[in-house]
Parts: C-alpha cells; structure tokens; sequence
C-alpha cells in the first residue's frame, strides 16, 4: 500500500506552486520531473518563492527551512508507488499526458488517485488510457498556487463519487475553496478569460491604446487587481496560446483563435514573466521593470 505522501509530475512554475501549497500545510511532497536537476531548480526556484514571502508577508527564514526539507527532488517515475495521491502538471498536451497517464497506472496501486492539473483539456479523454477512470480527477489551481484561493475540481464522465469527495478534501487541506466543474472545454475560469485576454491583445495590436494605458483602463474600471495584458504575461504567452488552441480545437469559435500579435511573441520567445519581456519588461525575480508606458516593441502609440 502507498505511504502518506504525494507526488507532483513536473516541477515547472505550477508543480513548483503546489509542492510549496502542499508542504507549507504539513505535508511531504515529492517533485518529480525528467532530470534531477530539473526538479532540484524547481526546487531552488520554490526557495526564492518563500524568500519574496520573507520579505513581504512575515514568514521566517525557519519557517522556509521547514517547508524545503518536507519537498524531495526525484527524476525516478517508481516514486509514485508511494504516493496515495499523484498530481500531474506537465504541459498542457493531450498526446504527453496520456502518455504519462497510462505509466503512472501501470505503476500505481489501483487505489492511487490521479489528479490532473489542466486547464483546457478533457479529464475523460486523459483518464480513457487507464484502467481507473472512476479515479481520476481535475483540479484546475490558478498561477501562483500559493496566493490564488479558488480551484476548479473537473469530474469526468466516469469520476466516482468518492474520488470527488476526497479532491474536495484535498482542496480544504490547502486552504483553497473548491469550485465543482462538469466537463465542457475550458472548464470555468479559462474560458472566460482567454476570450478578454485575446480582446486586449487584439486592442494593443490595433493600436487603440498602449499597454499599460490598456491595463489601468481594465484595473480601474472595472476593479482588477492585475490587468489582462500583465495577467497573460504573469501565466506564460506560451502557456496562454496553447489554451487558446485547445479551446479552437475543441469550440471552433473565433474568439479563442489567438491574436496574431500573441502568435508573434511566442515565436520571438517572449514569454511573459519567466523570460523578462512580454507584453511588459521584468527583472530576473519577475519585478516589472518601469519604461515610458509604450506598448509593445514595434507598436508605440504617442501620448
């Protein structure tokens, strides 16, 4: 029988944010990813996360010891044999989490929960390559894991009861209030965002207005924390076309076929946040770094 801990597949910037939700409540947490190496920098990265909470919301430098010591870097797949709940959070591609899906259920106990953290794709397709469909579940957590409070919980055609209970569970654990989501593409969350994102852009690319002058228009208006051009740029460009793609995909509505100027960034490597430049400019600890308010390179508009 597993033991009582929890394994995260992919140590990018969401297995990074869940392994420090996970061990900041208590728990012990695997992070699993190709290379050790891989997952050791996700590791380090998670580090800087608690550092920035040192600085800005009282944490101390034990209270960071604690939570490092509780996450266990690993490139070996056998771990998940130890785990009594496995969360995958690889990218956002259908063909790669099948591929990983039907490993795992080899691997596992057949009463192991699988839960993916997707937010496009259909947790029924994902959980058709298993012998445990009744077993697997979304939870669609928002970026960064550790501050976003809500996760969407996705039942699939064949999720059984149990499983959902024991996902809402898992989300009370983390602190975070459980939205429960019937499988449609997009789910809640992204399908309402991805369309506002791809109409800022849009807007940006028209030249109506510039970046910034676009998001203080949206925060003060219509009360955002963050706006939508900073908000793409804080999930990854990439990461927001490949929803755009998938919602295409599965829709095929005109709204979420992404905006030429997003398809440009992409290809150019700007990425948003995690590269330095998108839409705006960051340091290398994701801190925007303050310009003449212009938009996009290669689009000023004159003030």
């Amino acid at each position: 029988m597993p033991d009582n801990k929890i394994v995260i597949v992919g140590a990018g910037v969401m297995g990074q944010g869940l392994a420090e939700t996970i061990a900041t409540t208590g728990q012990e947490v695997i992070l699993l990813d190709r290379t050790i190496k891989m997952a050791k920098e996700g590791i380090d990265r998670i580090g800087d996360s608690l550092d920035h909470a040192i600085q800005r919301w009282g944490m101390t430098a034990s209270d960071k010891r604690a939570v490092l010591s509780r996450i266990t870097p690993s490139a070996d797949l056998q771990v998940a044999k130890e785990a009594y709940l496995v969360i995958e959070s690889i990218p956002e591609n259908i063909r790669l989490k099948r591929e990983l899906l039907a490993k795992l259920d080899d691997l596992c106990p057949e009463d192991t929960i699988f839960i993916t953290n997707t937010a496009t794709l259909s947790i029924t397709e994902l959980a058709a390559v298993t012998n445990r469909a009744d077993r697997i579940i979304g939870m669609h957590f928002l970026n960064p894991v550790p501050k976003i409070p809500v996760v969407e919980i996705v039942r699939g055609l064949n999720t059984s009861d149990s499983t959902y209970l024991k996902a809402r569970e898992f989300a009370d654990m983390l602190g975070k209030t459980p939205v429960l989501v019937y499988e449609y593409p997009g789910y809640v969350t992204t399908r309402i965002i991805v369309p506002l994102l791809n109409e800022a852009m849009h807007v940006l690319m028209e030249g109506v207005s510039t970046a910034d002058d676009i998001d203080t228009a949206m925060k003060l208006g219509y009360g955002f924390n963050v706006g939508p051009l900073a908000l793409a740029d804080m999930m990854g460009l990439d990461v927001v076309m490949s929803w755009m793609e998938n919602l295409l995909a599965e829709l095929s509505e005109h709204k979420y076929n992404p905006c030429p100027l997003l398809r440009k960034m992409v290809r150019a490597g700007q990425l948003g946040v995690k590269t330095g430049q998108g839409f705006f400019k960051y340091d290398k600890e994701g801190n925007r770094i303050p310009d003449e308010g212009t938009s996009f390179v290669g689009l000023r508009v004159e003030k």
